[in-house]
Formats: structure tokens, C-alpha cells, sequence
């Protein structure tokens, strides 16, 4: 996203240069879906969609932060902070309340933000404005950035103040990511890598124009299946089990919850296959990991949908793809691709043109490079 308009739009509500910008990226997980919760591996990469805000310091204790998206502010007092209607606001306020809670003096500030990561689609547009809101409050307060302990906040401000029960990937990827590398994530122990993706390759992202339609019960329902095969192995979470011991096992589950588990334990060895790929610059058995967890996700673990399918076969026929998968929740939003540099230029346009005439949605379809996390951006001039 080209920062001119926002830094125009301060200037003229505002009447000077903003004191300083900021960015947080949204994210792609590359691999390792629905591992989180069950203490497992995920390798994401940030993207180049990201929420900016352009801002400067208050002499007093409030926040007010305009939108270029929303017709609503985010305003309120850092000594009395209150849960408004569900909102972008909310936020905001979560990430000062969870930066106070943890113990640390807040300034105000006054700014505008606007991004350009699509709302709904799976690309964690919330963990982008909490990272941004969580950079700017850092700012300004002159507290040391620390990308994985900013992580965690944001999710307490997510759980506990939005009231979004997720996990901790893709705060962590927004704040910790560094650029032409994934993040290689241990959900558990929360200890991080940075793994370079492979030469000649690029990731493009399949936007399917459906929003995800996971309900809570739906999620909820795996979530529990997934914790009763951990109940039945013995162990704290799927993480625990191995492919091996799934094999030997697994037939004691009753079918629905074994193909649950089926999945989860499959996706963690995926994962560590492709961090293993990815290290030796094998871009094609990277791509491959990427097309058996989508099978995975759709037949054992049952979250994608006829769009996400529709997509994931169309971009497997073109020239150069090395392997494509749903990515995200599921039940629509977004699949990624693994395509050979060479045959990039062309792949938006085709593979557009062919799922438009299947399904009679329009696709948005954009090359995706690795980009650092969360972090102050030079103003010009």
C-alpha cells in the first residue's frame, strides 16, 4: 500500500507531518492448518497487505485514532477504558488494556490508519491492527519492541477483551516476521525460526471472493474432537502423538475423531517435512507437502469448500505450480500456491479467467513476497 493518502489525511485533520508511521503485516500460513491449538507446528509468512498508521504523541492520557476505512473513530481514555459495541475500536482499546495489565505506562496519541489486508478473507487483518496499534502505543510510551512478547499481548487482547478465542500464530508471525523467510513456529514452547523460502519460487495468493462461513460451533466441535484423541493416546495434545503411534492406535477411535487426529498428526510431520525442504531449497517437495495438506484438510479434517477445491485443482493445472492448498480456518477465504518465478507473471490472469468461468466468482489473485513484521517506517522527506 502506497502511505501517501494516510499521510495526507493526517495532515489535514491534524494540521502537521505525523511524528512518526507505523506497519504491521497481515499473513499467509504456508503450512501446518489447525495445528495451533493442539500445541503443533506452523510456518507462516507475512505478506506485503498490511495495516499502517501514521501518528504522533498526546500531551494527555487519550487515544484517538481516525479510519480511512471505517466512518468511526477509536477514541477513548487510556484510565477508563470501557468495552464498547463489537468493532474495529475494540482493538485498539484491547491492546492498551492489555499493555497496562501487563504492567507498563501508556502515553496518548492521536493518528489515522487505514490497510489494505481484505477483511474476512483469512489474512488476519485483526492481528495486523493489533500489532500496529501495539508499535504506535510503543512508540510513543518509549517502551522496547520486543516482537514476541508484543505477540502475546495481542492475543490476550484478542481472548480476553475482544472475546476471539485464537491462537498465537498470527501475532506472532505480524510481529516477528523478517523478509524472504516464514516464521517456523512451535506452538507450544512459542521458540521461533526464520526459514528462507526457496530461490525461483513465489507464493500467490487465491483470494476465492467467499467469506468464511466457520461458525463457533463448527470450530468448537473439532477442537473437542482433536481433545478426545488426545484423551484416548494419553497425552496433553495431538502434538504428542506421532505418525507412528497413530498408525499403531488409531483404530480404537470411532472414525469421524480418527480422521480428525489423522489430520492434525499428518500436518505436523508436513510441517516439519517443508521446514526441512525449505532449508535444502527444495521448492518441489515444498510444493508437494502443500498439496497433501490440502487433501488432508478437506477429506480427514473436512474445512474447505467447493470454492477453495474449485481454485486449489484450477491453479495445480497451470504451468510452473508446484503444489497449492487452502489456507486459513477454512469454508472459504483464501488458498495459496507454490509457483515457479518464471511462470508467475501469467498465473493471476489464467487461473482468474478459468475459476470465473467454473464458479462465476471473481477471484483476486496477487504474487506475495516475504516481509518483515511490525515495525516504525521511515516518513518522507
Amino acid at each position: 500500500m502506497d502511505p501517501s493518502p494516510l499521510l495526507a489525511a493526517f495532515q489535514q485533520r491534524f494540521g502537521s507531518a505525523p511524528a512518526c508511521l507505523v506497519r504491521a503485516p497481515g499473513r499467509v500460513n504456508l503450512i501446518g492448518e489447525h495445528t495451533d491449538y493442539n500445541d503443533g507446528f506452523v510456518l507462516p509468512m507475512a505478506i506485503d497487505q498490511a495495516v499502517w498508521i501514521a501518528l504522533r504523541p498526546r500531551p494527555d492520557r487519550r487515544v484517538r485514532l481516525d479510519s480511512l476505512d471505517y466512518p468511526e473513530p477509536a477514541e477513548f481514555e487510556l484510565d477508563r477504558l470501557e468495552k464498547g459495541p463489537d468493532g474495529w475500536a475494540e482493538y485498539v482499546k484491547g491492546m492498551a488494556w492489555a499493555l497496562q495489565s501487563a504492567g507498563h505506562s501508556l502515553s496518548g496519541w492521536e493518528g489515522v490508519v487505514s490497510g489494505d489486508v481484505p477483511r474476512g478473507s483469512g489474512l488476519s487483518s485483526s492481528a495486523a491492527v493489533e500489532l500496529a496499534c501495539g508499535r504506535a502505543f510503543a512508540a510513543v510510551s518509549g517502551l522496547e519492541w520486543d516482537p514476541a512478547g508484543m505477540a502475546r499481548l495481542a492475543q490476550q487482547a484478542e481472548n480476553r477483551w475482544v472475546g476471539v478465542n485464537c491462537g498465537i500464530m498470527d501475532q506472532m508471525v505480524s510481529a516477528a516476521a523478517r523478509a524472504g523467510h516464514a516464521l517456523f513456529l512451535d506452538c507450544r514452547s512459542l521458540v521461533y525460526q526464520h526459514i528462507p523460502l526457496p530461490a525461483g519460487v513465489a507464493v500467490v495468493i487465491l483470494d476465492t471472493s467467499t467469506r468464511r462461513g466457520l461458525v463457533d460451533s463448527a470450530y468448537n466441535e473439532r477442537r473437542a474432537q482433536c481433545e478426545a484423541a488426545a484423551r484416548f493416546f494419553g497425552v496433553p495434545a495431538l502434538r504428542d502423538v506421532d505418525p507412528e503411534t497413530f498408525q499403531a492406535r488409531a483404530a480404537g477411535l470411532d472414525e469421524i475423531t480418527r480422521r480428525r487426529a489423522r489430520h492434525i498428526v499428518s500436518e505436523n510431520a508436513r510441517v516439519l517435512q517443508a521446514v526441512q525442504a525449505m532449508r535444502a531449497g527444495d521448492a518441489v517437495t515444498l510444493g508437494q507437502c502443500l498439496d497433501a495438506s490440502h487433501a488432508s484438510l478437506r477429506d480427514d479434517f473436512e474445512v474447505s469448500n467447493a470454492a477453495l477445491d474449485a481454485i486449489v485443482t484450477i491453479a495445480r493445472g497451470q504451468p510452473g505450480c508446484l503444489g497449492a492448498r487452502m489456507t486459513g480456518a477454512g469454508f472459504g477465504g483464501c488458498a495459496i500456491a507454490l509457483v515457479q518465478s518464471r511462470a508467475a507473471a501469467g498465473f493471476p490472469d489464467a487461473v482468474a479467467a478459468d475459476y470465473q468461468r467454473q464458479t462465476g466468482l471473481t477471484p483476486v489473485i496477487s504474487l506475495s513476497r516475504p516481509c518483515d513484521g511490525a515495525g516504525l517506517v521511515d516518513l518522507p522527506g
